[in-house]
């Protein structure tokens, strides 16, 4: 355990308010199981134009899943702030968590999402990657991750997002030789009348 870090989350402590506390746990509600981004990721696969992008996100949480909270957080194996320091866990304000705190999963997932919206859209890209940093940050600020937790999901989820983006494009150059294309279903019954 580093102490510094330990002390800068019990500085974080000094800057809560009710108003603000309302506010990090609906933010940081955002990145509960990726929900968020996973339902941004399949809208965004639904249309056409955004079908990569929307497919990128996709594939960077996966790596996320697997990498990142399967195989990291159990290696890792590091406790979260609140297991090591009772006056966090008295102010916790989310429900306590039983995995391991290495890397933060909200970070890595918002990250992997945002990043993989910005390699293909600076725009959204940007409001995304804002969206990312506030949730890293309510994760600080509930008292849940340590700061280096936060560090290392928002690196990881760059890095899988630079990784799912040419598995996107190749999957979907591939998929539709694997699926019956409209055309050649209208050609069938053209045939068939």
């Amino acid at each position: 355990m580093n102490l510094s870090e330990l002390n800068i989350l019990k500085s974080l402590q000094n800057i809560h308010a009710p108003w603000l506390d309302f506010i990090m746990t609906k933010i940081t509600f955002l990145g509960d199981a990726g929900w968020f981004w996973i339902v941004v990721a399949i809208a965004l696969c639904c249309f056409k134009k955004t079908r990569r992008m929307g497919l990128t996100a996709m594939i960077a949480m996966i790596f996320g899943l697997i990498v990142g909270n399967g195989l990291l957080k159990n290696l890792v194996a590091r406790d979260r702030p609140y297991w090591i320091d009772q006056g966090l866990k008295d102010a916790l304000l989310v429900k306590e968590l039983s995995d391991f705190s290495f890397p933060s999963g909200h970070t890595q997932a918002s990250f992997a999402a945002a990043v993989s919206i910005f390699l293909y859209n600076r725009k959204w890209g940007a409001a995304a990657i804002v969206l990312a940093v506030l949730i890293g940050f309510s994760r600080l600020y509930l008292g849940v991750h340590f700061p280096t937790d936060v560090l290392a999901g928002a690196i990881l989820g760059t890095v899988f997002a630079f990784c799912a983006r040419p598995v996107a494009r190749y999957a979907l150059k591939k998929l539709p030789r694997l699926l019956p294309s409209s055309k050649s279903k209208s050609r069938k019954k053209a045939k068939k009348a």
